[in-house]
């Protein structure tokens, strides 16, 4: 179940929960004056913390490696498709939200605007 590489264009190391090395595949646009993050589940080629359970943490993470400013990207969570008969490991796309302390807000994107954001460059 390995992820093609078609999901993301680099390997990003990140310190998951509990700092426990974690990885993921991360794809970053510029695109009318926004910054697009994806994070992509790497499932068996991840050590440790998955991209969701990592959350906010790894979104600071890549923040921060890149030299991003966190208040001013799209932040997007990835779970690709792995050609499985079980329904979650279907390909999926959120854009992920954080304000604060709350919980993050998740919204489920549309293969069409994965594809505007992503395929137009």
């Amino acid at each position: 179940m390995e992820v093609p590489e078609k999901y993301y264009d680099e390997i990003f190391e990140f310190k998951g929960q509990w700092d426990v090395p974690s990885k993921c595949g991360l794809r970053i646009r510029k695109q009318a004056g926004k910054t697009l993050v994806l994070v992509t589940e790497l499932y068996q080629d991840n050590p440790g913390t998955s991209v969701t359970y990592a959350g906010r943490s790894l979104a600071d993470q890549v923040c921060e490696a890149k030299g991003l400013n966190p208040a001013e990207i799209i932040y997007i969570e990835c779970n690709p498709g792995t050609q499985s008969k079980l329904s979650f490991y279907e390909e999926e796309y959120f854009q992920v939200t954080f304000n604060g302390a709350a919980p993050a807000v998740y919204r489920p994107l549309r293969k069409e605007e994965i594809a505007e954001w992503f395929d137009a460059q």
